[in-house]
């Protein structure tokens, strides 16, 4: 049973959310904002957030730059905003899905379970014990750790896995539709940048100039790689 925090600001919305989320059987905590989501996080052991954006307080992209400083936990986030750049916005905070409202409840359902389902996967390929050095960077499968030059570097779960993916075949170049298959396990029918913007994000951590990579190499027209 998975513990997953809904926070929006909307009654009526948290009580569809964990209805849905009960029959499904996971344990459901609430919050109204981004303040109250913190104070649970800081009391509670989540698996996954949903997270609305506009909320009074503290809204969801605030609420999630700040979970993101401390926590790894899956975040997906819902706004009433349907453009590709308030898209992009919610995933460089630090979110991993994006759903925008109105939302069909069994569409949220399934990413959910996608979500968590690539974290026991994550945990699964721990066990295995990888661990990879790519001259500075350094990954720990096992433990969810990175570091680049002796820095621990914080990630998402979907940053880590894209940059797990790259370091494990240095030197292959793997397109988009490559890396949204192999991280999100779903066909890459797509027409965003989620992939896009997940790159810059790993790039913003881990290069020290990310207009000039030294770790995650484009491959103009192909896709991206890392080399030895």
């Amino acid at each position: 049973m998975s513990v997953i925090l809904v926070v929006d600001d909307d009654p009526e919305i948290r009580d569809v959310i964990q209805v849905y989320l009960r029959n499904e059987g996971h344990s459901v905590l609430e919050a109204s904002d981004g303040v109250e989501a913190l104070g649970v996080l800081a009391q509670r052991e989540v698996d996954l957030i949903v997270l609305d954006v506009m909320m009074p307080r503290m809204d969801g992209i605030k609420a999630c730059m700040q979970i993101r400083q401390s926590y790894s936990v899956p975040i997906i986030m819902l706004s009433a905003k349907e453009g590709d750049l308030d898209k992009i916005m919610g995933l460089s905070t630090g979110a991993d899905d994006y759903i925008t409202k109105p939302f069909n409840p069994m569409e949220l359902i399934a990413r959910v379970k996608a979500q968590l389902r690539r974290q026991k996967m994550l945990a699964e390929k721990g066990t295995a014990h990888h661990q990879i050095t790519i001259r500075e960077l350094f990954i720990d499968r096992a433990k969810h750790y990175v570091s680049i030059r002796g820095q621990e570097a914080t990630l998402t779960p979907l940053e880590f896995s894209i940059l797990s993916l790259l370091a494990a075949s240095p030197g292959q170049v793997f397109s988009a539709d490559a890396i949204y298959e192999s991280v999100w396990k779903e066909r890459a029918g797509y027409t965003d940048n989620t992939v896009m913007v997940h790159i810059r994000n790993l790039r913003e951590k881990l290069e020290l100039n990310p207009r000039k990579p030294e770790y995650i190499k484009t491959v103009w027209g192909v896709g991206y790689k890392i080399d030895n």
